[in-house]
């Protein structure tokens, strides 16, 4: 009962069902022990379910896939689809080829279909993406959380905001819990051993079925070190430096632990606001808890003031929290990180389709001081009307406003817009 209630409170459940009404295939990817598999059997209505984690169903699939997939029902729904192989996917595109009925397959998986190297067709022009995470924080409230929609629709002062206050010691136990839903339920002497058992089944069974890798142990090992740089420019120079791997090895580890939504990257900015713009991306752990877990932090050790990884973490939570509202919000939106080479910086910025741009500092201090908008000031004077807002999110009891659409808001602007 517990999980048809967390399951019904998932804020994308209707962008999945306008996906699956529309196109021909819907892809829904996302981390394992997300919630996939629970919200695309809850809105199944009666459909065929075949789960390739299934030895039996896995085999019938790789034996004959042409078979597999005409014989079945439609809508069809494979669940961990990465393990099907290149030939299943070459079979549903065959099939969804010579019937263009949409709503005829639901491919769910724990990898990124788009990047996983041994499968080359991409269902391109018939394939709907849906990427699902751990719950946000709205989500895990029972309400839908739109902070990104709300901010490019308010056309008021965002100062006057009313927001419940935040302290740090809440903030860092909402960190430290993360989003997965299994996590929810357990005490607190029990994250630890289940993230533990996560990152092994994801690196033993997932990476190594899917890429053949025996290199469990170096996995386990980079994502440690890349756990370190969570929420911090990615220099893969310095990651190969600190490990004890060949280059190609460190690069090669990487892309697997991106496949499977251990680790993700956002993208630099830029619309050359000076010449001097660095390209790096910016390498965030795909769960705060998770990066939390591997950091060794737990809510009262990140109460140490001189602890450098509070900021790392929680900007790897507001990170989480957007790119999961991207998924639903009404507006088109992707989210990268701007620096330039002179240090200035922006940590988050959200771009709409049409152009317009909410630009965030993310800070662990909860008095807001005038240096948080250094590089908030600077996009603000260079994109002129086209920055929404710019925005510091702190753990802090008020909203404040610093200049003109430069404000300070509580940390709690993200679950409850």
């Amino acid at each position: 009962m517990v999980a048809v209630r967390m399951m019904l409170q998932r804020a994308i459940a209707e962008r999945y069902r306008e996906t699956v009404e529309s196109r021909r295939v819907t892809i829904v990817n996302g981390p394992r022990q997300a919630g996939k598999t629970t919200l695309i059997t809850a809105l199944a209505a009666g459909s065929a379910v075949e789960r390739l984690d299934d030895p039996a169903t896995l085999e019938a699939a790789r034996r004959d896939p042409i078979g597999f997939v005409s014989g079945a029902g439609r809508p069809l729904i494979i669940d961990e689809i990465q393990l099907g192989g290149e030939d299943l996917i070459r079979a549903i595109k065959l099939a969804v080829d010579r019937d263009r009925t949409p709503g005829q397959f639901v491919l769910a998986g724990s990898a990124n279909f788009l990047t996983i190297p041994t499968i080359s067709e991409s269902l391109a022009g018939r394939a709907g993406f849906i990427d699902l995470w751990p719950f946000s924080q709205g989500e895990l409230a029972g309400r839908s959380d739109g902070f990104v929609d709300a901010v490019l629709d308010c056309d008021g002062d965002l100062a006057m905001l009313e927001l419940a206050p935040v302290s740090q010691s809440e903030l860092f136990e909402r960190l430290c819990a993360g989003g997965f839903p299994e996590v929810q339920r357990l005490p607190r002497s029990q994250r630890g051993p289940w993230f533990r058992d996560y990152v092994r089944t994801v690196i033993e069974r997932d990476v190594v079925e899917i890429s053949g890798l025996r290199k469990a142990d170096e996995l386990r090992q980079l994502l440690r070190l890349l756990a370190a740089r969570t929420g911090e420019e990615l220099v893969m120079s310095h990651v190969v430096e600190d490990s004890a791997l060949e280059r190609q090895a460190v690069y090669a580890h990487r892309a697997w632990l991106e496949a499977v939504f251990l680790v993700s990257v956002l993208p630099a900015w830029s619309r050359n606001l000076t010449s001097r713009v660095k390209r790096r991306p910016k390498l965030v752990v795909a769960d705060p808890g998770l990066a939390a877990w591997l950091l060794g932090k737990s809510p009262e050790s990140l109460s140490d003031h001189t602890d450098r990884s509070r900021g790392q973490l929680v900007e790897t939570f507001v990170v989480g929290e957007i790119r999961r509202q991207l998924g639903w919000g009404r507006h088109e939106a992707a989210i990268y990180h701007w620096r330039d080479r002179d240090g200035r910086e922006v940590d988050l910025v959200v771009e709409a389709a049409d152009g317009r741009v909410v630009a965030i500092e993310v800070k662990a201090g909860s008095t807001p001081r005038p240096e948080w908008f250094r590089g908030l000031s600077l996009m603000r004077d260079a994109l002129g009307d086209q920055l929404v807002a710019g925005i510091a999110l702190y753990p802090g009891d008020r909203s404040r406003r610093f200049a003109e659409r430069l404000v300070a808001l509580p940390i709690s602007a993200l679950w409850e817009l």
